[in-house]
């Protein structure tokens, strides 16, 4: 299948008046279009640096990355990212925020305006439109932070445990509300998460990284036998508890 990113043997140090702290060690890894990767691993391990740098926000210090077959600096691909917060701005309307990026980029047309309405609708935010932030629960502003960021078209979209803001059965509703968007939208996506259970309702592959200096332990393919495969349905199949058990051991082996 046809790859959207690649990554070979990335080394990346934080460097400081104190010394050199190595954060990552020969990692390599890819994502096939339309696949849904979780990264775990112990806090602290370097899953948002990771992050960072396959965004260009960081600079691999050994190691190349890839994105539609091209150098990360060479590369026009559009990558979406989605933060733990929504980052929504109050004195904004919904759709005010949906369109910024376009605004940024310069890239409101009719087509892309004609777009965002339609994500609003679909998303079932289109009565929410003129509302502020303010105005709609916890997994509304993350809908319409996922539709901000979807607006844009990315190929592929990095998230930094979107969900960790909301409270428990919230985060459930919105997880498995995102999940679906992004399979529809035939989306390829990173995610980061501390929460073991949404990366295996979530992914189709789940990458364990050590404690830091973090290297991959194991990559996990989650297949379940499921009529309609979502986020939801995926905790209460049997696969869920063997799948837990699995990388809740490898994790707690490298402690």
């Amino acid at each position: 299948m046809e790859q959207v990113l690649e990554l070979k043997h990335i080394h990346y140090s934080y460097h400081t008046l104190d010394g050199e702290t190595p954060a990552l060690v020969d990692i390599s890894f890819s994502v096939e279009k339309g696949e849904f990767i979780a990264i775990v691993g112990p806090s602290g391990c370097g899953k948002t640096t990771l992050l960072s740098l396959i965004s260009g926000l960081l600079i691999p210090e050994r190691g190349l990355i890839k994105i539609n077959g091209k150098y990360l600096t060479e590369s026009t691909t559009n990558v979406g990212y989605m933060l733990q917060h929504d980052e929504l701005f109050e004195w904004r309307t919904i759709y005010h925020n949906v369109v910024l990026g376009l605004e940024i980029q310069h890239m409101m047309t009719a087509k892309t305006r004609q777009r965002a309405h339609e994500l609003l609708d679909f998303y079932g935010l289109k009565q929410f439109k003129n509302s502020r932030p303010s105005e709609l629960s916890g997994g509304m502003r993350q809908r319409a932070a996922l539709i901000r960021t979807l607006v844009l078209e990315p190929d592929l979209l990095l998230l930094d445990e979107p969900f960790s803001a909301l409270d428990y059965q919230t985060r459930l509703n919105v997880g498995d509300d995102i999940g679906q968007i992004l399979r529809r939208e035939k989306k390829s996506a990173v995610l980061v998460t501390h929460d073991l259970s949404e990366a295996i309702s979530l992914a189709d592959r789940v990458i364990i990284l050590s404690k830091r200096p973090a290297s991959i332990l194991q990559t996990i393919p989650l297949v379940f036998d499921l009529d309609e495969d979502t986020p939801l349905n995926r905790r209460n199949a049997p696969e869920f508890k063997t799948y837990f058990q699995l990388i809740w051991k490898e994790l707690n082996a490298n402690e």
